[in-house]
């Protein structure tokens, strides 16, 4: 019982958010990901090929607003992206749609992206869009390789805009 209470006493916390409300670094991450999402779009129309898809939201949330952080450089955006895909795709051809092969695919993806450095949260839902709609192998480079290196070009080109910015803080 006692490790029980200790447990849940784990639960709870007196800690306050150690995140800042600056408006405008706010306003500045909304236009960068505004740009970003509006790029993969419209370089999708121009070349009648999708380059969007719902997790690349997610890493323009890292790239733009978290810009320093690990999990937002070069290689997590598209290691991280690149490698839970493959995991998917491995699965999903491996096994189809199940329950378990979601599970499989999101833990395999998980544990890749963590001893290959290439931790990017976003990426997690990668293998679970590649199975849910049976993806074929070409899903890996269109949208998942070049969007992710969209996306890290613009996150290059952007946040060096600004002085008090340098983006990438490493590539390898």
């Amino acid at each position: 019982m006692t490790n029980l209470k200790h447990y849940f006493r784990k639960f709870g916390s007196t800690s306050r958010s150690p995140l800042l409300i600056n408006v405008r670094q706010a306003w500045w991450a909304f236009v960068g990901g505004a740009i970003a999402i509006l790029a993969l779009e419209a370089l999708s129309a121009s070349m009648d090929a999708v380059l969007l898809m719902a997790p690349f939201g997610a890493s323009c949330v890292l790239a733009f607003a978290l810009p320093e952080a690990p999990l937002s450089q070069p290689r997590n955006i598209i290691g991280g992206h690149v490698i839970t895909t493959l995991c998917g795709l491995f699965i999903s051809h491996l096994f189809g749609y199940t329950i378990w092969s979601l599970a499989l695919g999101v833990g395999i993806g998980i544990a890749a992206m963590m001893l290959t450095k290439t931790t990017h949260p976003p990426a997690g839902a990668n293998p679970i869009i590649v199975i849910t709609a049976a993806s074929s192998w070409s899903f890996l480079f269109t949208p998942v390789l070049a969007g992710a290196i969209v996306i890290v070009c613009i996150t290059l080109l952007y946040n060096n805009l600004f002085a008090h910015k340098k983006y990438p803080t490493f590539w390898v």
